[in-house]
């Protein structure tokens, strides 16, 4: 069986069309990017190693992200009546390792995140590193791991996802 491989050019069009689903609130689609045992992790410390044993921002399974989704898109979610929009500034993501007959692949991308509400605005900025597997329906996130230069700050709510 012939596999193609996912080139460089690939791996970082992922990354940007990922950030897009998000800015365009298209969260279902989203989510459908992430493998079943998908992660979606926000460090509390830098260099932190384990999202388990040491307290992180946040580390959701695919089912919590659902839950989350499911929020965001209820009537009842008075704290998104306006709902939030959000954009992402990304540098061009970078291909930091690929093995190739594990079908893993990980990037990293430096980014400016704006999240907006009324007339409240926050800024963060920092790296995502997706950990892309290939699937037969294509690339998926098996880990993304988002790294906020202040992770250790006092932060407000964060609505929407980075």
């Amino acid at each position: 069986m012939n596999v193609t491989l996912p080139s460089d050019h690939d791996l970082a069009g992922f990354v940007l069309r990922e950030a897009r689903l998000l800015d365009d609130l298209r969260f279902d689609d989203w989510l459908a990017l992430f493998t079943d045992d998908g992660h979606y992790w926000m460090p509390l410390q830098h260099g932190q190693t384990d999202p388990r044993l040491v307290c992180s921002l946040m580390y959701e399974d695919k089912l919590l992200l659902q839950v989350r989704i499911e929020r965001l898109h209820g009537a009842r979610t008075f704290s998104q009546q306006p709902i939030s929009r959000c954009h992402h500034l990304l540098q061009a993501p970078s291909v930091e390792s690929r093995d190739e007959a594990a079908g893993l692949y990980v990037t990293r991308t430096a980014f400016h995140y704006v999240e907006a509400r009324q007339d409240e605005q926050q800024l963060h900025a920092g790296w995502a590193t997706h950990t892309l597997k290939s699937t037969p329906e294509g690339l998926r996130i098996q880990l993304k791991r988002v790294d906020l230069v202040n992770c250790d700050a006092a932060f407000g709510n964060l609505q929407l996802f980075m």
